[in-house]
Parts: C-alpha cells; sequence; structure tokens
C-alpha cells in the first residue's frame, strides 16, 4: 500500500524509535503528526523530515493535554489513517524497593497513554472505515524478569490489548492493530532508571547485543504497507546474537 499522503499521528515523536519511525514515514510520503512534551524537540525533528509535518504539544499521561492535542489535530486535519503509540517509560525498580510513583508512570503513559491516543483517532478511523494502530509493546510483556515487573506488565497490557481491538475493530471497521515487540535497543529509555541497587546488578555495557532504532521503524513500515486485506498481527523482534 502506497502511504503517499497519508496521515499519521506518532506518539513519543523525539525518543529514539518515534523518532526514527517519522524518518522513515516521511521518506515515504506520509503526512505526520509528531506529538510530544518537548516542543522544541519536535521543531528540531520536524526541520529534518521531508513531508508535510504537524506539531503538536500533548503529554499521554495527561488526559486534557491529550483532548486538547486532538482538537488541534481534527481542525487542522480531519483525517487520521495511522497511528504510532511509541511514547513509552522504563523505570526499571525491584518491587521490594517501592518505587511507587515510577510504577504509576509506567502505568500512566505505556498503558493509559495508549488508550487515550485511541480512544482520539476512534472517531476518525470509524467514519472512514479503515485505519491502522499501531502499539509499540516490548519482549518484555513475554519474558518477564527481576526487576522489570511493572515495566514487564504494562508491554504484556500491550499485546493483550492489540488482541482484543483486533477482535473488535476489524472486522466492524477495517482497522488494523498490530503490536511490534522490540527486544534491546540501543536508545536512551534505560535513563529513567533511578534504583541503584538494579543499577549496580544489571549488566548495561555497549557489548550488550542491541537493535537500532531504525530496525523498529523498518518493521513498523512492513507492517503499514501491507494491502488492505493483509494485518500484521505482532512483529517479535531481537537482536540477532541474543535468544
Amino acid at each position: 500500500m502506497k502511504l503517499t499522503d497519508k496521515v499519521a499521528v506518532i506518539t513519543g515523536a523525539t525518543g529514539g524509535i518515534g523518532s526514527a519511525i517519522a524518518h522513515a514515514l516521511s521518506r515515504e510520503g506520509c503526512r505526520l503528526v509528531i506529538t510530544g512534551r518537548d516542543v522544541d524537540a519536535l521543531k528540531k525533528l520536524q526541520q529534518k523530515l521531508a513531508s508535510e509535518t504537524y506539531i503538536v504539544e500533548m503529554d499521554v499521561s495527561d488526559g486534557q493535554s491529550v483532548n486538547v492535542g486532538f482538537k488541534i489535530i481534527y481542525k487542522k486535519i480531519k483525517q487520521i489513517d495511522i497511528l504510532i503509540n511509541a511514547a513509552g517509560v522504563m523505570p526499571l525498580t525491584y518491587l521490594k524497593n517501592r518505587h511507587l510513583e515510577e510504577w504509576l508512570e509506567t502505568i500512566d503513559v505505556n498503558v493509559k497513554g495508549c488508550l487515550r491516543m485511541i480512544d482520539g483517532v476512534l472517531p476518525a478511523m470509524k467514519e472512514q472505515k479503515r485505519g491502522h494502530i499501531i502499539n509499540i509493546a516490548s519482549v518484555d510483556g513475554k519474558e518477564l524478569y527481576k526487576g522489570g515487573a511493572v515495566y514487564g506488565a504494562s508491554k504484556a497490557a500491550l499485546i493483550a490489548l492489540s488482541r482484543a481491538m483486533r477482535m473488535e475493530l476489524s472486522p466492524e471497521f477495517g482497522i488494523k492493530v498490530t503490536s511490534v515487540e522490540p527486544g534491546t535497543v540501543g536508545t536512551n529509555l534505560r535513563k529513567d532508571i533511578t534504583d541503584t541497587e538494579l543499577l549496580n546488578d544489571k549488566d548495561y555495557s555497549d557489548d550488550e547485543p542491541k537493535l537500532k532504532a531504525t530496525d523498529i521503524a523498518r518493521a513498523v513500515l512492513y507492517a503499514i504497507s501491507e494491502p488492505a486485506g493483509v494485518n500484521i498481527n505482532e512483529l517479535l523482534i531481537k537482536p540477532t546474537r541474543k535468544s
């Protein structure tokens, strides 16, 4: 499917994966709505993109911010063909160390943020009888480990949500839903970790096999480029040197 003039809304656009996806879709001629909390960073990204790009300040953890953002989007562009839920946080912690506020933030951004965005795009996609929602989940939603309980739970929720969304939205409205589940990606996502015990225990050296953000962007591009009758349900992506 050609992506020229399709409209894609991307959350977390200034992050590693979100930014890489924006570049990939822009090269294919997508019209973009890039969202995030850092407007200056969004403006810098906009200058690097080849296609028509709109900036909308939006904090997915804040319902009011999302509502205002969608009012702006629908005023400028009534059409929304693609939603990329790429905003996310990863403050890994041991449960015994009680980082409650970080746990709640993880759910607010990774789960509730996606729900707010899905709610925002559904009016357009239902009316159009088409659309594609990409939820950036994680292998951590399937392969749990000590220190990753809350983050893994948030990504497991997205994987389950994506399956249920396909059951409800695909047959009636022709809306595709894809869960993209990367392994370790070389981004700054782990900068959110404040649990010093966990940081001392884990080896986050550069020797660890990692994917690139562009690898995930190619996977997203593959999923959304398939014909209307084809939905790529899930993409689990790992570095070659990591089982």
